[in-house]
């Protein structure tokens, strides 16, 4: 199934090399990252493999979020997917909105950012968010020491 997701990760505040956005600093707590799976293999595949390099953490970064992913200051939570044909993910993304981390997961859109921050766990909202753009949503939270999700 093709879609669109929001993997939730937890950090204490850390600074971090992203690629061509340099040094950024993160504040403690959560953050949200908005991405697309209308490719091959779908939601299962790049959620998938989302989840499968937060749990090597020995793999060299490819996209932004590979960077929080590897990186020992970040914990993935978990993620939100929902089921669609249609580029949603920038809509997804201003449903969310707010404190966003700028230039961060959107080189191939006009979008400001796909990375927010949150002080609280931020599942429920990001369900809401869903909702508010027309997707019924599925949530997996991770199970620590499990490396892959299903969908």
């Amino acid at each position: 199934m093709k879609g669109i997701y929001c993997l939730v990760l937890r950090n204490g505040a850390c600074d971090l090399e992203v690629g061509r956005l340099g040094p950024v600093h993160f504040r403690e707590g959560w953050h949200i990252y908005v991405g697309s799976a209308l490719g091959p293999g779908g939601l299962a595949a790049r959620v998938g493999r989302h989840f499968k390099l937060a749990a090597a953490q020995d793999r060299r970064p490819r996209w932004h979020i590979d960077r929080l992913l590897l990186s020992p200051a970040f914990s993935l939570e978990g993620a939100v997917c929902g089921g669609t044909e249609e580029r949603l993910e920038c809509r997804l993304a201003g449903a969310i909105g707010r404190e966003g981390v700028p230039g961060f997961g959107c080189t191939d859109c006009a979008c400001d950012s796909h990375l927010f921050y949150r002080s609280d766990d931020p599942f429920d909202e990001i369900t809401r968010a869903f909702t508010a753009i027309g997707i019924s949503a599925v949530t997996r939270k991770t199970n620590k020491g499990e490396s892959d999700l299903l969908i």
